[in-house]
């Protein structure tokens, strides 16, 4: 059973070197992912591969889970800071949240490793010892709502998305168990996309 440690988010970093400390961590951690399973992964590689203490590391994260929560995270304010740089998608509506979900997939399939250690980590982690698990939640339904072009959601809205979100990442899950190929999951989604969100406020 992994550590968890105690119920907090990963500590925030109040100075440029800080940041760069936490990038640094994210990193190895995500880099180490990418080479082998989850359970492999061990805490004091990610300090060594990242230059830090293991002490400074578990004061950032309490536990693997958190950390990986914490890639998550940070994967998914990369798709932020892309779709802000103006890269092409669709226009809005469905079939731009169609667009970003299919980028999305893709970017996690060419690292399944990584994917399965961030999907893992954030499907078992309870909101109440893993509190970042609130900013994987919250980060990915922002990015949708602005893809979908939608400014004050309604409760038809917040829930369509949350669906979508779940149903994603059970697709993903999918996947990477080798249940179903990448062009099912993308057809998936197109449905997903078509059914869920017929009742999106810009639709």
């Amino acid at each position: 059973m992994p550590r968890i440690g105690e119920a907090r988010d990963a500590a925030e970093p109040s100075s440029d070197e800080q940041r760069a400390r936490q990038i640094r961590m994210l990193t190895a951690a995500a880099e180490l992912a990418t080479e082998k399973e989850l359970a492999r992964v061990q805490m004091h590689e990610v300090a060594k591969r990242s230059g830090v203490a293991i002490g400074t590391l578990y004061r950032y994260f309490p536990s693997k889970t958190h950390l990986f929560v914490a890639v998550m995270v940070d994967q998914i304010d990369q798709i932020a800071v892309h779709r802000a740089m103006g890269l092409p998608v669709a226009t809005c509506g469905r079939d731009a949240v169609y667009d970003v979900l299919v980028r999305a997939t893709r970017a996690l399939l060419r690292r399944p490793l990584l994917a399965t250690a961030m999907i893992q980590s954030n499907g078992s982690a309870n909101a109440a010892t893993v509190p970042d698990v609130a900013k994987v939640d919250r980060g990915f339904r922002m990015i949708m709502m602005d893809a979908a072009g939608i400014e004050n959601p309604t409760e038809d809205d917040h829930t369509a998305i949350r669906l979508l979100m779940q149903l994603w990442f059970g697709v993903i899950q999918s996947c990477l168990n080798s249940r179903i190929s990448i062009p099912d999951a993308e057809s998936d989604i197109r449905t997903a996309c078509d059914l869920l969100l017929v009742r999106i406020s810009s639709s």
